[in-house]
């Protein structure tokens, strides 16, 4: 077994020399739940989860500045109304459906033991680093992509730097994977690769039936509100709705509304990541993804992309996720805050 470190000495003095700080953010460590929460001004902003269920660490839940949730909380915390699909797909999270053949992205806790050495799970490893800077602060992970028999694949150096600025609360998550001792391939295929499952309210409305949980815990399957989900996909090339699905652009933007308040989710692709512009995998029903690897399906057939990395190799995946509370962002801001974002790591 792999020895888990839930903190490092470093990050530990930081959580001394902040622990009566009131302003900015601040780290702390909840070792007992296998997280570690960020606070701003004192309020859960999101929390780094590398829960044994989760088959690999999340962001979760994840916070607007004014302290609404945009993420779903099923399968951690029933919550009255929420859909009960792809137990898998939880908070914020980065990972890939076939490596080298294994699911990393469908895993979860509701995969039958039998059929369990088909997945592999993503292990995390130790907290490395952290900073805190007022309304600025990084915190840095590694972890490990393994096989159902703990032989490791991919080694993954993970840092998130969070700020907030006015209402955004912004998140950048660069991660580096490198191959350990044997050559891995990423084969073309659809489920992948950065992702947030959003709250039921910024969903796209639907005329569809679903299975929703109730205030107990019940699962039931209910009639289709288009007053519940008020969400909209934007896409950099003038898309709208679940015409976004399976095309390619520089960013993409989900707003609705949620506890009374405008939400704009925006993620932002970097032209340094492999396949950029990628293809999106925007889902009506809370799946918001973008899939640099996978073209083969949203091309038709057209586009092929098999990455290989051989022992030694490495990758790195830049990505900006922009939680945005207050009237929705215009187009021409979008691409403002996409070249702020490349400029930010040429």
């Amino acid at each position: 077994m792999y020895r888990i470190v839930l903190i490092s000495v470093g990050l530990l003095l930081s959580q001394a020399m902040v622990a009566q700080e009131t302003k900015g953010f601040s780290f702390v460590v909840r070792k007992d739940h296998q997280q570690v929460d960020v606070l701003y001004n004192g309020k859960l902003m999101t929390a780094y989860c590398f829960y044994d269920s989760s088959m690999k660490p999340v962001l979760v839940p994840v916070n607007t500045v004014d302290g609404i949730t945009v993420t779903r909380s099923y399968p951690f915390k029933m919550v009255a109304g929420e859909r009960t699909d792809h137990p898998h797909h939880t908070g914020i999270w980065l990972n890939y459906e076939s490596v080298n053949g294994l699911d990393f992205w469908n895993n979860s806790t509701a995969i039958a033991p039998q059929r369990r050495d088909h997945y592999g799970t993503i292990l995390h490893q130790e907290i490395t680093d952290s900073k805190l800077s007022g309304n600025n602060a990084s915190l840095s992970a590694t972890a490990k992509w393994v096989r159902p028999d703990k032989k490791v694949l991919l080694d993954e150096k993970t840092t998130f730097y969070f700020s907030v600025k006015a209402s955004d609360f912004i998140i950048d998550r660069i991660t580096t994977l490198t191959a350990t001792d044997t050559t891995v391939v990423f084969k073309d295929v659809k489920d992948g690769m950065f992702a947030i499952r959003v709250a039921r309210e910024l969903e796209l409305p639907s005329k569809e039936r679903s299975k929703f949980v109730d205030n107990m815990g019940n699962i039931t399957e209910v009639d289709p509100s288009g007053s519940i989900a008020t969400g909209m996909y934007y896409s950099s090339e003038g898309l709208k709705g679940d015409s976004v699905w399976g095309t390619k652009g520089r960013w993409v933007m989900l707003a609705g509304k949620k506890d009374g308040k405008d939400i704009t989710i925006g993620i932002l692709d970097h032209p340094s990541n492999v396949g950029y512009p990628a293809y999106w995998h925007a889902r009506g029903y809370g799946l918001f993804s973008v899939n640099p690897l996978g073209r083969k399906i949203f091309s038709n057939g057209k586009e092929e992309l098999n990455l290989t990395l051989q022992r030694g190799e490495q990758v790195t995946f830049k990505y900006r996720v922009i939680i945005h509370s207050g009237s929705a962002l215009t187009a021409d801001l979008m691409n403002q805050l996409w070249a702020e974002f490349e400029k930010s790591y040429r």
